[in-house]
């Protein structure tokens, strides 16, 4: 195919007269899909079912320690969801505290907790003049509000296919001590599907920050969610690099079951340095009086062991990869050759990362809107919502069944040809 930047204006002119004529025979359907976020679809939640029946009216609510999970006690999760959880992240079970639900909550409280009485005995941020955050783009926006909400002033650091820019973190991280901390999704990262190299992980291992409570916001969302059995991603650990390091206490490593068992029902937990698990807990002790404890045996008697995990992990995959497969194979089919965008083939995760010709991803979202398919907003996966290029998009295959894919994918090569064109012919006439 013939690359849209090399045609001529009289070419261009009647590509796009050809595409709004299909585009009018699209917006004749009425379309109504939703990928705007990564939500599991049905398939994936009737997977985790049988869960429901794991605990019930007669079984037995304690835990191997004896303890009854319908009282109080076991602040930091019951021992056996602790292990649960610490083997998923590939960490101890002393260096876990499990939680509730979201993990995101567990990010929300450690910034706030940092914000209101600091870091480890440090001067509270909220006193400081000023409180920075290295953001690496594209990134996951729900990172980028929390800090938004507290007024962190965040920076963009441009994340490459072996992971974040570390010239710039390492320039910034040891020379300003305003910069308190750095947000990650180090495997299958959210939205772009790459996952850190071992040196990107040792070089943050041995960072030397000039400011004594920055933190590295480790958040291995995806570190069991693989898309194939033969290709998998394999990161080291951050926590074991960090103590090598003689920098113990600088992450704090995030995951949940989320996209496990149940979204809105699953276990979230928070690992790092002992230290930094007894400062947590000193607060969690004034903020609540314990997590979900039936939950948490729920889980832990569902899945058992990390074997378990991964076991349910392989139907989930098979699950999502059709799905995959029905965006990557039509942009491949579509799009290739015609040099108006590109994009990375994830080996895990829950998103394709899709880069159009810069200023055009709003227009393209936005058609995409009116014709029925609804994605997540140009600009999401950057600080305040600002792609400096107007090129990112997160596309989410995995809520929509496979038929609803193959559709909102046609409609979306269409929606960026389109774009792309009047991009070129508005170029043009400037």
């Amino acid at each position: 195919m013939k690359a849209y930047k090399d045609l001529t204006k009289d070419e261009l002119l009647t590509l796009k007269a050809a595409l709004e004529e299909e585009y009018k025979t699209m917006e004749s359907k009425g379309l109504n899909l939703n990928m705007a976020r990564g939500k599991p679809g049905f398939s994936q939640l009737e997977l985790c079912m049988p869960m429901l029946d794991v605990v019930n009216s007669s079984s037995d609510m304690r835990t191997m320690l004896g303890n009854d999970t319908r009282n109080y006690g076991d602040l930091d999760g019951i021992g056996e969801c602790r292990r649960l959880m610490a083997n998923m992240m590939s960490v101890e079970k002393d260096n876990v505290v499990v939680c509730g639900n979201s993990s995101l909550n567990i990010m929300y409280d450690t910034v706030s907790r940092s914000m209101t009485h600091g870091v480890n005995g440090s001067t509270p941020w909220c006193k400081l003049d000023k409180v920075k955050f290295l953001c690496p783009v594209p990134g996951y926006d729900r990172h980028f509000k929390i800090t938004e909400t507290f007024g962190i002033e965040m920076i963009n650091i441009p994340l490459h296919e072996d992971g974040p820019d570390m010239d710039m973190v390492e320039e910034y991280v040891n020379n300003d001590p305003a910069v308190k901390g750095i947000w990650c999704v180090p495997k299958y990262s959210n939205p772009t599907g790459i996952s850190y190299s071992d040196e990107v992980v040792r070089r943050f291992a041995n960072l030397h920050p000039a400011a004594e409570d920055f933190r590295i916001y480790w958040d291995n969302a995806y570190c069991i969610h693989h898309l194939y059995e033969d290709t998998q991603d394999e990161i080291l650990n951050i926590l074991e690099e960090c103590e090598k390091a003689g920098n113990p206490n600088m992450v704090y490593i995030f995951a949940s079951t989320s996209k496990i068992s149940f979204p809105g029902s699953g276990v979230s937990a928070v690992a790092s340095s002992i230290e930094n698990i007894k400062f947590i807990m000193s607060h969690m002790t004034v903020q609540t009086i314990g997590h979900d404890k039936i939950n948490q045996l729920r889980h832990a008697r569902f899945f058992k062991d990390i074997n378990g995990l991964n076991a349910h992990m392989k139907k989930h995959a098979e699950v999502l990869r059709p799905k995959f497969a029905a965006v990557l194979d039509t942009l491949e089919a579509e799009l290739t050759g015609l040099e108006i965008g590109s994009w990375i083939k994830p080996r895990g995760g829950y998103f394709i990362s899709f880069n159009s010709m810069p200023g055009c991803a709003k227009a393209i979202v936005g058609k995409c809107k009116a014709l029925g398919v609804v994605m997540t907003g140009a600009g999401a996966t950057f600080p305040y919502g600002k792609d400096p290029e107007d090129s990112n998009i997160r596309i989410a295959p995995t809520f929509p069944s496979i038929e609803e894919m193959q559709v909102a994918s046609r409609v979306f090569v269409l929606c960026v040809k389109l774009a792309s064109v009047e991009k070129l012919l508005a170029d043009m006439e400037a």
